[in-house]
């Protein structure tokens, strides 16, 4: 069987090739543009990523079975029901110049109501007040939607509607929008209308695995078997399936993901997020525990930017105490704190700093500051669902032996990093492949790291940072 898998990511649009007896591998990785309007508004151009899934699609050649698309999760955008052209940029995850509306909501009390229906807190990450956004700010969605031809939605329904003719979302994109109801699967009238999201607009909520319709390639179509968020799609390609079983990936930020099962684990005092795992078609949902953080890689990017390394092999290993021991720590807010605190509000901040303190001090503290907020994550994990033996690490900072070593020795836990890359894409082809029929998994080969000091003891002097930030 030969399934290309198409990772619709923040940054970039690659193309995987999944065929029996052979090793996976990148056919075409794209890159697209990051567009800042105005000072927290992140944007992509819709256009842009059509071409670039189509590019990715192609370089598939002959023999191709069938496609999975993952997505960013909580970027959205509107497009015409009818010549299914967009009529605004995709409005991507890290935005939040929907922040304020979020807040005067917050003011009325209404983040009871979405935390008792969809299980997320209020915060301008997620899509619905997105699309409210739009709907307020764009008068050609305005129009369309007296129509009845808008269309509002996550940019998987999009891509879909435009490249397949059936206008969905999967389940676990649904979840990440603020407008579903978790316990149902559907739409829900009240997020809705308090929202102020047409529900009449919003695509059909499917499973994760099934018919999604079929794109041409190379003058045959090729049928869509998989649609998922990118994370979840990366919690099956780390071979995560029993309740417990937990990743991390360390992108632009650090996504935490635990499956939990068939139960929704709600738990608003920890921050964490219930929310889909996966669900394929004729099965019950598959549950899980989500918790993450908006700076990982988008950090030592911006260090980068800074000058304060050049290239990345220099800030590998580090001698002497770490920077914590010595007391200098970085918090890397950002853009504000997600998992456990939710505080849009919190800033950057290093503390600790002397005469003495140079780049690669600072370089350091950036590392152990991410470890530690992935480890304020997974210990609250930890606390409402075990986590099932060592935990799998991917993403470009799992890269860094210094970073592995650090988040090690303060969970106090072996972390597991698969030595192939790509699993966001490998677990959706994966799924698209399982859509026909019985896959063999091949077990993957794995660096294991062990914990070798005890730099949990230091989660104190870390939180006293935290708290700084958020004051500031």
């Amino acid at each position: 069987m030969s399934v290309l898998a198409i990772d619709q990511g923040t940054t970039s649009t690659r193309g995987l090739l999944l065929a029996d007896g052979r090793a996976p591998r990148i056919l075409r990785s794209v890159e697209h543009a990051q567009i800042y309007p105005q000072p927290g508004w992140v944007e992509h151009d819709p256009e842009e990523l059509i071409r670039n899934i189509l590019l990715c699609a192609e370089s598939a050649g002959e023999g191709v079975e069938a496609i999975g698309i993952d997505n960013q999760g909580e970027s959205c955008l509107a497009w015409d029901g009818e010549t299914k052209a967009a009529i605004s940029p995709v409005i991507v995850w890290q935005d939040n110049r929907t922040q304020p509306a979020v807040d005067r909501l917050k003011a009325e009390g209404a983040e009871t109501l979405v935390l008792e229906k969809a299980g997320l807190p209020l915060d301008s990450y997620f899509s619905a007040s997105k699309l409210a956004w739009i709907l307020q700010n764009i008068p050609e969605a305005k129009q369309l939607s007296a129509q009845g031809r808008l269309r509002l939605g996550t940019t998987d329904a999009f891509f879909l509607d435009r490249l397949t003719g059936h206008c969905v979302t999967d389940i676990t994109t649904a979840s990440r929008t603020s407008l579903m109801n978790l316990s149902t699967g559907d739409w829900d009238e009240a997020l809705c209308s308090l929202f102020g999201v047409p529900g009449e607009a919003l695509p059909r909520i499917v499973a994760s695995t099934g018919d999604f319709g079929a794109i041409r390639l190379n003058g045959r179509a090729v049928p869509v078997t998989a649609s998922i968020v990118d994370q979840q799609g990366a919690l099956y390609g780390h071979g995560c399936r029993a309740a417990g079983d937990a990743k991390v990936t360390f992108g632009t930020g650090a996504f935490a993901l635990m499956v939990t099962g068939s139960e929704i684990h709600r738990a608003p005092e920890k921050g964490l997020l219930p929310t889909v795992a996966w669900q394929k078609q004729g099965e019950a949902p598959v549950y899980g525990l989500d918790g993450g953080v908006y700076c990982a890689s988008a950090a030592m990017n911006w260090a980068r930017g800074l000058g304060l390394f050049a290239e990345f092999d220099e800030i590998d290993a580090f001698d002497g105490p770490s920077a914590i021991e010595r007391g200098l720590a970085f918090v890397p807010a950002l853009a504000g704190l997600a998992c456990p605190h939710w505080d849009r509000k919190a800033r950057g901040l290093w503390i600790g700093m002397t005469l003495e303190t140079g780049k690669g001090d600072l370089v350091r503290a950036i590392l152990e500051g991410v470890a530690f907020r992935a480890a304020e994550v997974l210990t609250a994990m930890d606390e409402r669902v075990t986590i099932a033996g060592p935990l799998s690490v991917d993403g470009g900072m799992a890269a860094n032996g210094y970073f592995l070593q650090t988040l090690a020795d303060i969970l106090q836990r072996d972390l597991v990093v698969p030595r192939g890359a790509e699993l966001t894409a490998i677990g959706t082809a994966r799924l698209a492949a399982e859509a026909l029929g019985p896959v063999s998994e091949e077990p993957d080969d794995a660096l294991v790291v062990r914990p070798r000091a005890d730099l949990g003891r230091h989660r104190a002097r870390f939180a006293r940072a935290v708290e700084l930030c958020r004051a500031w």
